[in-house]
């Protein structure tokens, strides 16, 4: 399981780097993901990292101003959040890629663990 950590209360404009990692296990060969829910919504989409680190891809929201980042030898995933605003206020969840999947969705993902709550005061 993933376990999330460095979530807090921030003001907005502010930042803060969320950190992953795995108990027990490496993330292998995977491609790992940040998303986040607000109560009462759908788990958001956020970002993703190839295994390799060579490429990410993020939702138009926080493009350009959230960057992800893996350290393979560290068994960990970084999400750094600048320029945060209100509506990022959730709870973040880190996600490993299943097999044979390709896509963003919820359901290409598995290996959910507990999140960590990230709140934007105005």
């Amino acid at each position: 399981q993933l376990q999330a950590c460095g979530g807090g209360l921030v003001q907005a404009g502010g930042s803060l780097r969320l950190s992953c990692a795995a108990s027990g296990r490496t993330f292998g060969s995977s491609d790992m993901a940040w998303f986040r829910q607000t109560p009462g919504k759908e788990r958001q989409f956020v970002a993703r990292i190839r295994w390799s680190g060579g490429s990410t891809y993020y939702a138009d929201s926080v493009k350009g101003r959230f960057t992800i980042a893996r350290d393979n030898a560290k068994n960990t995933v970084y999400l750094q959040m600048n320029s945060l605003k209100p509506e990022d206020t959730a709870v973040y969840y880190c996600a490993e890629r299943k097999p044979f999947t390709t896509g963003q969705a919820v359901s290409d993902f598995g290996s959910w663990g507990q999140g960590t709550l990230v709140t934007v005061s105005s």
